[in-house]
């Protein structure tokens, strides 16, 4: 047995052990990490590297291996999160156009791929080539006619079904946590919540298969936010192989928080925004070093997306447009306007949503997963065949509004009719009449809008991954390219109203609808998000134009002031809050004048507080109260009597002392006292030997004082990431405020049902 007093040294919490036993340090499932103490525990082994780097050169070499193992974390993560993005636009490529025929010549090509490979292909009927047949060409050789399409028709709602069918099949036996997009949930993980498997490695092999499927199904959803999902998880799997990270849940929060930069990185082919986007949107304890380190894992996994080229246009995303015509002062209004209809837009989506899903998950409808999968899957093929539109993937719907219509282009939306005397360079196309394909594209457009519209709201949330920004983004830029074209005709046949006359003359190239359908998208996505700055930087990183961040900024500004007019919650924050994470939101405010007495336990009537005192509890005492309590842990007071604080003692690190004492250490039975203090208390000559678990004490607690306003309490949990504080007055211990007594308090001052948030 070791000598209990020879030993010494932060590095051991148990006085007679040489080792730390396992397991100490970490947490249960659905328990939030003490943030100071992580913080502590990385500047001990930081502190004891340093010291031993001086000893020999090994030591040295160690120590800036260690330095450097966080690059390469991030470098790793940066090459497989590009790769896995670059292998998921390829498979949706092909597996889009599968529903719709197949290449002759190599069944693995997309549509694209196969009229490129083409020596027949002409550029007037460039889309049609012999080796790409539809599956009516192929199974009855007809290409035309009711009978064909009836076909086509038929194909593509069983291929949409097959697809949804065997992803929501997969997620519900491999990876239940691969549904949904991901993000309110690595929000909560990185605010410090313990969710185990949520980043594991089968969630992302799950995640990654089916996020193919059901993208390539035609459901209205994208992947740009499970791509966070996928990025995080490969973030979580390699900080697992470095004990730096894998050891020190503080530490593994930073690389979550650079992993999700790199996730909309790859997911908009835009590395700034992607660092903002984890700053502004998900991360909750984001250092400087954490931003430089966010920064190379966007670069690299933007660099490997870019090696990958899944576009074929040497682009990182489908949509990047360059326009030609700058924009005018009097344009803002319409861009006012779309950002106005934005904020309406997540408004409306955010209510609907959150009461279908809330619905979900208080009735039967939450039993039947794979069935809404299959019901919704098969309204949206059924619907969106006849619409061009809404037929083709979202992405290259996104992409076909943005565009500015060049003299090439033989879209439906640049059915212009043509000056036959026109001779003007191919990119500066006057403003010209709409001809038919224009009216009827409006008209398509306006049915596809408002079937965007209702179809997302029951699509997100399903029991499979399913991202929000294509379908958001969707919805505006339809909305934004409707508005383009009035505002260019209308600036066509009145080019002499007072609003047109300064910059608007006849023959030239004055409106690009394009413009407002990205104005539109930006508007709408903000709107749902409530992103501003880094939304403004993935939009511009998107279409490569500086000169229309001012459009972007008055749009996004704009969306998020009517959104937040209804409501501060975004629809991440939503979800958080409709499936009870506890989360602390920074940017909420509390402004009511309560006190820590009003809300730290136990109030009045309710039985004492379950403490533990230094020197006169046995073993059999705490397990007993372990037993019949479910709390994470238990204050240490003098004696039941004063109940002058000593410090706090974990739950699941007392379990582990004890178990291990019992195992290693001799004399140690159910009526040995157990104490805190340094010398063990003075015992009868026959009494069993007692065991000091002093090293699992934390000595420095946090407290507040019983009049302390609860604005400031509220402020410390947030700012120090506490699980939980203690109440004082005069050192002598009155109660106990935990971060569920925080949340359950702001929503009972909300008006809420303090119980119905909870996290079960």
């Amino acid at each position: 047995m070791v000598n209990a007093g020879e030993m010494n040294g932060s590095g051991n919490l148990m006085d007679f052990l040489d080792e730390p036993f396992p397991d100490v340090g970490t947490y249960e499932d659905f328990h939030t990490i003490d943030w100071l103490r992580e913080k502590s525990r990385d500047t001990d082994r930081h502190r004891k590297i340093t010291s031993k780097s001086k000893e020999s050169i090994w030591e040295f070499i160690k120590s800036l291996l260690d330095a450097w193992s966080g690059w390469v974390v991030m470098l790793l993560i940066g090459l497989l999160a590009g790769t896995l993005a670059g292998v998921i636009d390829l498979a949706v490529d092909w597996m889009t156009d599968l529903k719709e025929g197949v290449c002759l010549s190599a069944f693995w090509y997309s549509h694209e791929q196969c009229c490129w490979t083409s020596n027949e292909t002409t550029f007037e009927d460039r889309d049609k080539c012999p080796l790409w047949q539809k599956w009516s060409e192929l199974l009855v050789n007809q290409s035309e006619g009711a009978s064909a399409y009836i076909l086509n028709y038929f194909l593509y709602i069983l291929w949409a079904l097959s697809f949804a069918f065997l992803a929501v099949s997969l997620v519900r036996v491999f990876a239940p946590y691969a549904c949904g997009s991901g993000i309110p949930e690595i929000k909560t993980i990185l605010s410090g919540f313990i969710i185990r498997g949520y980043l594991g490695k089968w969630t992302l092999l799950i995640k990654t298969v089916t996020l193919v499927l059901v993208v390539s199904s035609g459901l209205s959803l994208g992947k740009e936010g499970p791509l966070v999902h996928v990025a995080c998880c490969c973030g979580n799997f390699f900080s697992s192989l470095f004990s730096k990270y894998s050891k020190n849940e503080g530490k593994r929060r930073e690389v979550l928080s650079a992993a999700a930069a790199a996730g909309v990185s790859v997911a908009f082919g835009a590395p700034i925004g992607g660092v903002l986007f984890s700053l502004e949107e998900v991360s909750y304890y984001f250092p400087l070093k954490t931003l430089w380190r966010s920064f190379f894992a966007a670069l690299v996994a933007a660099f490997t997306l870019r090696s990958i080229n899944p576009f074929g246009n040497s682009r990182l995303v489908l949509f990047y447009v360059e326009y030609h015509t700058p924009w005018y002062m009097a344009e803002l209004f319409p861009f006012i306007l779309l950002g106005v209809f934005g904020g309406l837009w997540g408004t409306l989506f955010i209510r609907c949503n959150i009461a279908w899903c809330r619905r979900r998950k208080t009735t039967q409808l939450g039993k039947y997963p794979v069935l809404e999968v299959i019901v919704v899957t098969a309204i949206t093929a059924i619907i969106a065949y006849p619409n061009p539109y809404t037929r083709q993937s979202t992405s290259e719907l996104i992409s076909e509004l943005f565009n500015d219509c060049g003299a090439l282009e033989s879209s439906q939306l640049c059915d212009y009719i043509n000056d036959p005397n026109m001779t003007r360079p191919v990119d500066d196309i006057p403003d010209r009449p709409a001809g038919p394909g224009v009216y009827t594209a409006m008209w398509q457009l306006a049915l596809a809008l408002i079937f965007k519209i209702i179809i997302t709201i029951f699509t997100f949330g399903m029991k499979i991954p399913s991202g929000l920004f294509i379908p958001s983004m969707a919805v505006g830029a339809m909305a934004g390219r409707m508005v383009g074209v009035g505002v260019e005709q209308l600036a066509y046949h009145h080019h002499d109203w007072i609003i047109f006359r300064n910059w608007c003359r006849p023959g030239a190239d004055c409106v690009t609808p394009g413009l407002y359908a990205m104005v539109g998208a930006a508007a709408c996505l903000g709107g749902v998000t409530r992103m501003t700055v880094s939304l403004v930087v993935i939009m511009f990183e998107l279409t490569g134009g500086l000169e229309y961040i001012v459009p972007l900024m008055a749009a996004a500004v704009t969306s998020k002031w009517v959104a937040d007019a209804f409501g501060k919650e975004g629809i991440y924050e939503a979800h958080i809050h409709l499936n009870g994470y506890p989360f602390l939101d920074v940017k909420d405010e509390f402004t009511h004048r309560t006190l820590a007495t009003d809300v730290m336990r136990p109030r009045r009537g309710e039985p004492p507080l379950s403490v533990l005192t230094q020197d006169s509890m046995t073993v059999e005492d705490v397990e007993t109260l372990i037993k019949e309590t479910d709390y994470n842990g238990f204050p240490v007071v003098v004696s039941k009597d004063s109940e002058r604080l000593i410090g706090f003692a974990q739950r699941r690190e007392l379990i582990l002392a004890i178990k291990n004492a019992r195992q290693r250490q001799d004399g140690i039975v159910s009526n040995s006292i157990m104490y805190f203090t340094e010398e063990p208390p003075g015992l009868p000559a026959n009494s069993p030997h007692p065991l000091k678990l002093r090293r699992i004490l934390n000595l420095s607690p946090f407290t507040v004082t019983d009049h302390t306003p609860m604005e400031t309490v509220v402020d410390i949990f947030r700012k120090l990431g506490l699980r939980q504080c203690l109440v004082t007055r005069s050192g002598r211990l009155l109660g106990i405020i935990t971060k569920k007594d925080v949340l359950r308090h702001m929503a009972q001052m909300a008006n809420q049902d303090p119980e119905s948030i909870m996290f079960n």
